[in-house]
């Protein structure tokens, strides 16, 4: 009767080891899965990779930059430009 039993129990820790390694070839199967389903998703919305992103962010605060530069360059001119015209006086026709 010892024997007997002792093979049903190695047989149920067998098949239990069985079931175990199933499982995870299961949920490998799921991860892998739920991970291309993920990326399909995000490739249909056009999602932009962040690399892409803090490189188009630093360009437009360079661009920023330039403007503020030019957009005070060309208040001088304008400035020295009016006071030219004052000085000259009022054109003769």
């Amino acid at each position: 009767m010892s024997q007997t039993s002792n093979r049903i129990f190695d047989e149920m820790a067998r098949l239990m080891n069985d079931a175990a390694g199933v499982a995870q070839g299961v949920r490998r199967e799921f991860d892998t899965l739920f991970r291309s389903q993920a990326e399909r998703i995000l490739r249909e919305l056009d999602v932009v990779p962040r690399e892409e992103f803090e490189a188009v962010k630093a360009m437009a605060a360079l661009a920023r930059d330039e403007n503020e530069a030019l957009k005070v360059r060309i208040e001088a001119l304008e400035g020295k430009a009016a006071g030219k015209a004052k000085k000259a006086g009022p054109a003769v026709e």
